[in-house]
């Protein structure tokens, strides 16, 4: 029996799982799946055009089939950061934002420097929603609620 393959196999498996775990993106577990089941087939001695083969087989099908129902369902990817919640979030005027000069709107009770995405001024306690960020100020514009 050969062992220079089983061993190669239960390395790469190894590397793989490794990168996984540094990697959280659901990409390599697959490959490291398909290493596994050629490492079984390096076991029972058959030969290596099969396991390479065996082994780039599976982990297509997975990467296929498995990796998109995987991903949507442990959302990995799709995290928010910070910024981003922000977009689209009601917040409150609490100076005055007019037309050339910026006011400001709490947010998720954080104090921000604004604009009006119209440029239509906006006076104080009017809610409004964030559509987007431009380095330290957001873009807002008053809501259905308060027009």
């Amino acid at each position: 029996m050969d062992y220079v393959y089983v061993y190669t196999w239960l390395g790469l498996i190894l590397v793989l799982i490794t990168i996984e775990a540094a990697t959280v993106s659901l990409t390599t577990i697959w490959l490291a799946a398909g290493s596994l089941v050629a490492f079984i087939l390096a076991l029972l001695c058959l030969p290596l055009w099969l396991q390479i083969a065996t082994f780039l087989i599976v982990s297509t099908l997975l990467l296929i089939f498995t990796r998109p129902v995987a991903v949507k369902y442990l959302k990995i990817g799709h995290e928010k950061t910070n910024l981003n919640a922000l977009i689209g979030a009601v917040g409150l005027v609490i100076m005055d934002i007019n037309e050339y000069a910026p006011g400001q709107v709490k947010v998720k009770g954080q104090i921000w420097t604004a604009v009006s995405k119209s440029g239509v001024p906006i006076p104080k306690d009017t809610e409004v929603i964030v559509h987007a960020i431009e380095g330290v100020k957001l873009i807002v514009s008053a809501s259905e609620k308060s027009v």
